[in-house]
């Protein structure tokens, strides 16, 4: 979008019935979403013809801010210096601000990648929630106003565009090897007991050490992180990919524990999430 725009001009949306007056607070940073290539006829984007189906937006991305006030991160995420943006933004006292319209492609996702989709942009929703992160070494706990919003806002966004459990995610499933938001203390299994997205119970009787992580073992669980979805290579090695993948699981689905260690517990939650999601 040029940064020239009068986003005064922009209609307010009217997708949420969540916001109140004055929470249209509208971006420059946005374009339209992008069909992507595994909803095109290969025959449609080599000619040019317009044989793409409307792109669906069937993924919701969660991230944090990493700023230190509400205000610094409304301003990166409108002006044309930030750069960036997102749909949403729910502010530390549970404020929900929108910024781009769900129809419009906001810049939130960067170099990403899901089941083999590399325009995360394009095919989500995102939000970004207001936390300093890990500029202060470790990640703030969310305050309950805060969660009580973001709950809600996910709930909407999911029923209305019908989106998978599985495929309410963090930023930092989608690009394991340069993000870690929201980070391991966002409260991933109350959205899950609202029906937002998915939670593992870990079994406290499965053995907490890693096994023998032979080549062969190692295929087979590489292929495991791929068919969840994760941007991973089948190498057979515990190679530096393989353990930002792991990091990212366990961030997601074990925060008790996140050490990018491959023992037989996150093995297990690996097939626990699995099982969920072919179910």
């Amino acid at each position: 979008m040029s940064e020239d725009i009068d986003v005064s001009s922009l209609p307010i949306p009217t997708d949420t019935a969540l916001l109140k007056d004055g929470d249209w607070v509208p971006s420059v940073n946005f374009n339209e979403r992008r069909a992507t290539v595994n909803l095109c006829d290969p025959a449609a984007i080599q000619t040019g013809s317009a044989h793409c189906p409307a792109v669906k937006i069937d993924l919701l991305l969660l991230h944090y801010t990493a700023t230190p006030t509400n205000d610094y991160a409304l301003q990166l995420l409108t002006t044309p210096e930030g750069g960036v943006s997102s749909h949403y933004l729910v502010d530390g006292r549970g404020r929900i601000i929108q910024m781009v319209a769900e129809k419009h492609r906001a810049w939130h996702a960067g170099e990403a990648e899901w089941a083999g989709e590399t325009d995360i942009n394009s095919c989500s929703i995102g939000i970004e929630i207001q936390n300093q992160g890990y500029a202060l070494q470790r990640v703030p706990s969310y305050g309950e106003a805060q969660m009580v919003a973001v709950t809600e806002l996910c709930a909407d966004i999911v029923k209305r565009h019908k989106i998978k459990p599985h495929r309410v995610l963090g930023h930092s499933d989608v690009a394991p090897h340069r993000k870690q938001d929201p980070g391991a203390h966002f409260d991933w299994r109350r959205l899950a007991k609202k029906g937002v997205g998915l939670w593992l119970e870990a079994d406290d009787e499965v053995d907490n050490k890693c096994p023998d992580l032979e080549e062969a073992l190692l295929i087979e669980l590489q292929r495991k992180f791929l068919a969840i979805g994760y941007g991973i290579e089948i190498t057979g090695e515990l190679d530096q990919r393989t353990a930002q993948v792991v990091t990212a699981f366990q961030r997601h689905y074990r925060t008790s524990k996140v050490d990018g260690m491959l023992d037989l517990q996150t093995i297990d939650l690996v097939d626990q999430l699995l099982g969920m999601i072919k179910a």
